[in-house]
């Protein structure tokens, strides 16, 4: 190993955070000597387990069980709080901002590396569609989940305390357009919440809410396999749910969806989950990209063509080497899932320390296991080594699954315990929406008028 090896981590996500954990597992003698520092530059101080936003979005998981502090976990690493704007691999350096560039005078920083772990992640796909930018919603992060819970709750408020049949329908209107993972997932999960609230309020019912999901496909969760699929439909439709199959959302401009079908309806809720794209970083760092924008890996999970750089997750092109080449062509790739960003994660941190002791590299290999799907509380698909099941156990495996990926003893321990409370008493229903403006209280004191939100006008108007 070389004098002292500088390994920076971009992205704190599945990927970066389980690279840097294998990382400082593996090369714990040589960190302690000084002969490796790990770097882990990310935009927020936490890695967040997507999978389970949807229940945290519904109140069955506290936010803060959802999200890994990467002090405590990556406690032999660097951590910086902070975003690289621009690489130069070729000179081993990379720009990055910090909370504090600001306040130092928006210098940027640079940082020099010997081994570089590109894992920013994606980002949402979003489309030119007319008034998505101002009234969309997305489902990326736990900040959005949380914004969208309470968002659904104070709808639910407004239609029950007017008189304007126009402001209570478009209230309680819920469009989603995407049938993947994330797009069924909230809808089934935030569905089941709002129908159990409607108890509690003296004029709502569970008939009197629209809730539509809009898929430019002709199927919905196409990893749970065509029959599950339709058993989804079917099941989303016995509830209620209006699902537009092949139809696409054309605009949602003056907060009216209309679709490609020729529908329109006002509603005052948009959640945009049609799918993502990789990470703008990567089209600046002059590194090989497929015609998707993603990184061009080898089966070691190396960049292709560019010594000292990795990969894995949503950013890299990885060969499945587990599926036959057709032909005399390239092989399938990894789908860009959770079960495989966890997997390349371990391979990756193996092979950077056998990479640094000039040790053979591990091949990433990994057969597909099967996928499952929450459709709400005792709700659920799963398609699991070519078995299918529905209903409760599928449910209940999507939840042992998912417990068992969860990072860490504490939060395992935490999740599971708040299953357990909430399978003893009744649902949380309230909406903490003052969290999105936490100083408006205050500065209404001090004689200020807070700055006017357009989306809390319950028409609409901007």
């Amino acid at each position: 190993m070389k004098e002292r090896a500088r390994i920076l981590v971009v992205g704190g996500g599945y990927v970066g955070m389980y690279t840097a954990l294998r990382l400082q597992r593996r090369l714990k003698a040589e960190i302690r000597r000084g002969e490796a520092e790990v770097t882990v530059v990310s935009p927020d101080p936490y890695m967040t387990y997507q999978p389970f936003l949807p229940e945290a979005a519904a109140g069955s998981i506290s936010p803060r069980h959802v999200v890994v502090p990467l002090r405590r976990v990556l406690d032999r690493c660097r951590i910086v709080v902070g975003e690289v704007r621009s690489l130069d691999h070729a000179a081993r350096t990379a720009t990055l901002t910090t909370l504090a560039t600001d306040e130092e005078g928006g210098d940027p920083r640079r940082v020099e590396y010997d081994e570089l772990v590109l894992a920013p992640g994606s980002v949402a796909r979003t489309l030119p569609v007319p008034g998505l930018a101002d009234h969309g919603i997305g489902f990326k992060t736990v900040e959005e989940a949380i914004g969208l819970r309470n968002h659904v709750l104070e709808q639910m408020d407004i239609a029950s305390s007017t008189r304007d049949p126009a402001v209570r329908a478009a209230a309680l209107t819920f469009v989603f357009v995407g049938g993947g993972y994330a797009g069924v997932e909230a809808l089934g999960e935030l569905e089941d919440m709002a129908r159990y609230a409607t108890r509690y309020y003296h004029n709502l019912t569970p008939e009197d809410m629209r809730w539509v999901l809009v898929e430019a496909t002709g199927r919905i969760l196409p990893e749970v396999g065509e029959d599950m699929g339709r058993y989804t439909v079917t099941e989303l439709r016995r509830r209620n749910i209006d699902v537009r199959l092949e139809t696409r959302l054309d605009s949602c401009a003056d907060r009216v969806a209309r679709l490609s079908d020729g529908s329109r309806f006002p509603t005052r809720t948009l959640v945009w989950t049609a799918g993502v794209k990789p990470h703008p970083l990567l089209a600046g760092t002059g590194l090989p990209l497929d015609a998707r924008g993603r990184l061009l890996c080898t089966p070691e999970l190396a960049v292709d063509g560019a010594p000292h750089a990795w990969a894995a997750g949503d950013a890299a092109a990885v060969p499945d080497v587990t599926a036959p080449a057709p032909g005399d062509g390239p092989r399938p790739l990894c789908a860009p899932n959770a079960q495989h960003a966890v997997r390349q994660a371990a391979v990756l941190g193996d092979n950077i320390a056998h990479s640094l002791r000039g040790e053979p590299l591990d091949t990433y290999a990994h057969h597909h296991a099967g996928s499952v799907a929450s459709l709400g509380l005792h709700q659920g698909v799963a398609h699991v080594y070519g078995r299918k099941l529905k209903g409760y156990p599928a449910w209940f495996m999507h939840r042992a699954y998912h417990l068992s990926r969860l990072p860490t003893v504490n939060r395992k321990a935490r999740v599971l315990a708040e299953w357990v409370l909430g399978g003893l008493f009744t649902r949380e229903i309230v909406s903490l929406g003052s969290l999105e403006h936490p100083r408006a209280e205050f500065e209404l004191a001090a004689g200020r008028k807070p700055p006017r939100d357009p989306e809390d006008d319950p028409k609409g108007s901007s």
